[in-house]
């Protein structure tokens, strides 16, 4: 029991906290450096929750502090009233006055609530600003040390009955194109059939020098995945496979890893993108969600593969370095999609008030930013239940309910 607890805490919960914590602290690092640079006065700055384990207080008044839950952090700003942290007319007039009082007028200038409001707009959208520019770091020290590699999206088999075989794949088929779009790498036939459930696509082979057209609808599946579990994802049965002339290597120089990392990070929102409005369309289950359970899962799979790719001490320890690189870029690309919802909880929320505020010249009204934080509150539990419950079904929990089989 303490074996299988051990390897519990070592390949799944010490690196999602450490991931998680990482991320959210560059997230608030953003929100905190651009507020300094405005002159705005701060409180606190805190990696974890709950009660110190250190803190520190600079010649500015900042505390800094060390908190004994690990799942993150946050940035304090003075004068924060409420949750929501924009308070209404009412609310602005009350702590100028208190401000002034306690230390004479001009003080409120240096409040966050008292600021231009581009400046609060520009301090909000620095969270998720700071972890897209965190995935381009990552992703551009990644591809300067291992390169490029793309694998050309040649035909191997395909599955008798399903809709590849069906719309007359041939083993050797090379696909170029999708809907039009040409393509070099099998990566993005694996996308655009995973988001594309239901909707025939188009495929443009080539087949001894002659393109064909081929039209295949994927189908929903039940598949088994080591690192996200057990998935009901978009497929078409078909397998790919390379020949040694299919595969081609690059070694990246800083600007070019650059140029591949902010592509990286474009296909990846315009994924996201893409997937979200199709479950609100009713197009996708929404079956790829994750939640913490989920991360975490992902966290101790690919550490477990690149602890177990090769036992060499030196070897692993630069696969799991590379490995957590990828995996941090795309969590945090994932963070900062998720805090720019226009959900009020959120700093998109908060970008939706300010955005009102000055098209409208005054602060949203308390009664509409006190239901607007209840449905976003309850928007965001019901959106992190949902995830939840699929990190659930995919670890198979629910088998004895009749869920998947």
């Amino acid at each position: 029991m303490m074996g299988a607890f051990g390897h519990l805490l070592l390949y799944t919960i010490v690196p999602f906290l450490l991931v998680l914590t990482f991320i959210v602290t560059i997230h608030e690092l953003g929100h905190f450096l651009v507020a300094r640079a405005f002159g705005v006065k701060v409180d606190r700055f805190s990696i974890g929750f709950g009660k110190a384990i250190f803190s520190r207080t600079d010649r500015h008044g900042i505390e800094w502090r060390l908190a004994w839950l690990p799942l993150g952090g946050y940035v304090k700003f003075s004068g924060d009233l409420d949750a929501s942290s924009v308070p209404d007319q009412a609310g602005l007039d009350e702590l100028r006055q208190r401000v002034i009082a306690e230390h004479g007028p001009g003080a409120e200038r240096d409040y966050f609530h008292f600021k231009p409001i581009w400046q609060r707009m520009l301090i909000v959208a620095a969270g998720p600003a700071a972890n897209f520019l965190l995935a381009m770091v990552l992703l551009t020290l990644l591809f300067s040390a291992i390169g490029e590699r793309v694998l050309a999206p040649r035909v191997h088999s395909t599955v008798a009955g399903s809709p590849a075989a069906a719309a007359g794949f041939e083993r050797g088929d090379l696909i170029v194109a999708i809907n039009g779009r040409p393509i070099a790498d099998s990566q993005e036939v694996n996308r655009s059939v995973v988001m594309s459930a239901g909707d025939p696509v188009r495929f443009t082979v080539d087949r001894g020098g002659r393109q064909l057209i081929l039209t295949a609808t994927p189908e929903r599946q039940i598949v088994d995945d080591e690192i996200a579990g057990r998935v009901r994802i978009a497929q078409i049965g078909l397998f790919m496979g390379v020949q040694q002339s299919d595969i081609s290597f690059r070694r990246l120089n800083p600007i070019e890893a650059f140029g591949k990392g902010i592509e990286t990070i474009g296909t990846t929102v315009g994924t996201t993108a893409t997937y979200l409005g199709r479950i609100f369309t009713g197009k996708e289950s929404g079956d790829l969600l994750n939640g913490p359970i989920g991360i975490a899962k992902a966290a101790g799979g690919v550490t477990q593969q690149a602890v177990s790719a090769n036992p060499d001490p030196m070897w692993m320890a630069a696969n799991l370095a590379l490995t957590f690189l990828n995996f941090a870029a795309l969590v945090s690309i994932g963070i900062g999609i998720v805090n720019l919802l226009p959900i009020p909880v959120l700093d998109g929320g908060h970008l939706l008030f300010y955005s009102y505020e000055a098209v409208a010249r005054r602060p949203v009204p308390a009664r509409v930013q006190d239901v607007g934080y209840r449905v976003g509150l309850a928007l965001l539990a019901g959106l992190m239940l949902f995830a939840t419950w699929n990190d659930l079904q995919k670890l198979s929990l629910f088998k004895f309910l009749g869920g998947l089989a």
